[in-house]
C-alpha cells in the first residue's frame, strides 16, 4: 500500500509545510536520506508530538517530490520542554513514534531519542526531528 493510500485510510491529511522561522530549510536531502529540521506542533487540536511528526512527514515529502517517495523512518529525536524532575519524555514522544508506525508500518520502526529541555522555540511543548529514507 502506498504511503498516500495509508494516510487516506487512517483519515490523516498532511498539513502544509511550516515555513522556517529562521535561517534553515524545513527538510534537506542527502543521498537516500531526508533530514527534517525540528518540527513544532503548529496546528491546535492534536497531541503535540503527533502533530510534530505529521509536520515532519509533510516537510520530507515536499523535499523529495511527494509522500510516496518516502519509504521508511530511520531515526526520531524528540525534545520535550519539562522541569528537571519530569522523566516521562519517552511517553510524550510515543505520539510521534506511534503515528509514524501507523503510516509506514514495519518501515516506520526506528531508532529514537527523547530528551528533556528547559525551553523550546516559540514556547513549544515539543519538537521532533525525523530522518526518513526515500527512493
Amino acid at each position: 500500500m502506498s504511503v498516500a493510500a495509508r494516510l487516506a485510510e487512517l483519515g490523516i491529511e498532511l498539513p502544509s509545510v511550516v515555513p522556517p522561522v529562521a535561517a534553515y530549510l524545513p527538510a534537506t536531502v542527502h543521498g537516500d536520506l531526508v533530514y527534517t529540521s525540528g518540527q513544532l506542533p503548529m496546528v491546535a487540536g492534536s497531541l503535540p508530538a503527533t502533530q510534530s511528526a505529521l509536520n515532519a512527514v509533510a516537510a520530507a515529502a515536499a523535499a523529495v517530490g511527494g509522500v510516496d517517495r518516502l519509504v521508511g523512518v530511520v531515526k526520531v529525536t524528540g525534545f520535550v520542554a519539562s522541569v528537571p524532575d519530569f522523566t516521562g519524555q519517552p511517553g510524550v514522544i510515543n505520539g510521534a513514534s506511534e503515528v509514524l508506525g501507523d503510516i509506514f508500518g514495519e518501515a516506520g520502526r526506528h531508532a529514537r531519542s527523547a530528551v528533556g529541555v528547559p525551553v523550546l522555540p516559540l514556547d513549544s511543548p515539543v519538537e521532533v526531528e525525523v530522518v526518513f529514507s526515500w527512493a
